[in-house]
Order: structure tokens, then sequence, then C-alpha cells
């Protein structure tokens, strides 16, 4: 089996929820068709794909079930994480309890576990934020981050107690301010030995180019966002 990624699915399924994205630019046009058959080529059954946030524009609960429907129909095992916009996100215990199965799963503060045939795979991370050294971040990012910092670690904590072979962060935000300076999240993904961490986040070029890749501190960063891979979930080198 292989494990997937990608970020940002923005769908809007709902006809209540009237957000066309294609005012974001040419790269969002029929995106969720895209998406649709760029899936359908490259991820079976048997395979896992990481949603690394941003996945339902619907405000309230029910006005992302539309959207957690057509995901379901996809094949392999989806792993859910929560992004800025998920303001439907409740917790992760009850939105299990009413959408989650074996095919999709939720995850906030745990980890989930995946095993690839040939090695236990965890699946550890937050929705992150914006770091220190960012010229907007605040007194009140400050308390976001903190928080967020503790998802990740209660997370990698879950994980640890797995006895995994590897373990793999997910975040929403990116690790690092757009300097790629060390912050709380690099310092927590080197101390526990993620080998890889994915995110998304940004969109466009020129946000493209303040997102960290490749190795860092012992750690593979890779952007996942949707407009970022041309609507086609990226295998995660493990």
């Amino acid at each position: 089996m292989k494990i997937f990624a990608i970020g940002d699915l923005h769908l809007s399924f709902d006809e209540k929820v009237q957000k066309p994205m294609d005012v974001f630019g040419g790269e969002w046009v029929d995106h969720a068709h895209r998406l649709k058959k760029n899936w359908l080529e490259k991820v079976s059954a048997d395979d896992a794909v990481i949603i690394c946030g941003d996945i339902s524009w619907g405000l309230r609960l029910e006005e992302a079930e539309a959207d957690f429907n057509w995901l379901r129909q996809l094949p392999g095992r989806k792993f859910i994480f929560k992004g800025n916009h998920d303001l439907w996100w409740q917790s992760a215990g009850k939105l299990n309890r009413l959408y989650g199965d074996e095919n999709m799963i939720f995850v906030q503060n745990t980890a989930g576990i995946i095993d690839t045939g040939e090695e236990r795979v965890a699946l550890c991370g937050s929705r992150g934020w914006i770091c220190p050294g960012d010229p907007d971040f605040t007194e009140e990012d400050e308390k976001i981050y903190s928080r967020e910092l503790q998802r990740l670690a209660m997370s990698l904590e879950d994980g640890k107690r797995m006895n995994p072979d590897r373990i793999l962060g997910v975040l929403h935000y990116p690790p690092t301010n757009d300097k790629m300076q060390r912050s709380g999240f690099t310092e927590l993904m080197s101390s526990y030995g993620v080998s890889s961490c994915v995110y998304g986040h940004l969109h466009g070029r020129e946000a493209f180019k303040h997102g960290i890749k490749g190795v860092f501190n012992g750690v593979r960063y890779e952007l996942v966002s949707l407009d970022y891979l041309e609507a086609c979930p990226k295998e995660v080198r493990l």
C-alpha cells in the first residue's frame, strides 16, 4: 500500500454553501472534478490519504456533511486533520461517532496508525499556526501557537505509545515562518524522530516560495496544498 497526502480541498457541495473557488485563479477552476479524476487514477482502495486541513467551506457541521459523503466515495483510507477554515469542526470524538468509519478518520490530539505491510506508521499532527518571527505575529497568536504546540505534543505522545516503526507529521499551517527559522513545531518534530511532515495552507506562486521544503533538522517537509499539487494527491516519501 501507499500513503498519499493533499490539503486545502475547499469543498462546498452543500447547496446552501456558495463558495466558488475559481475566483481565486485558473488553478481552482473545476478543482473538485480534477481532484476526483486524479485521485481515482492514483489511489487504490488499499492506500491511505492524509488530508491536512481546510476540507469544507461549510460553517456548520450539517453543511459539511455533503463534502464528507463525497470524500467517502473515493478510494483509500482517509485521515482528516483540521485547517483554519474548518469552522464546522467539533471534537474529533464527535466527528468520528457521527461520520467516521474504517475509511474516514478524524484526528486531533491523538494519532492515526497505518500498517503498510512492511511497517507501522503513526500519523501525528495538529492544525498549527503562524510562527514567531512572522511580522504579523501578535500576543493573541502566541496563545494559539502555544495551544497548537500542546496539541502536537499530545498527538506525538499518542503515536509514540503505538510503538510505530515510523512517525509522519501533519500540519495545516507551515511549520516555520517565512525566514525558515526553527519553531516549536520543527523542534517537536525533530525531537520525536519524525521522518517526514506534510502541510498545506499556502496558495499562489508567491506564497509557495515561503513554504519550507526538503530536509530541515532531520525531518523532510513537503508542501501539499491542492493548488501546489495541481489537484493531484502526492505520494509521501517514507
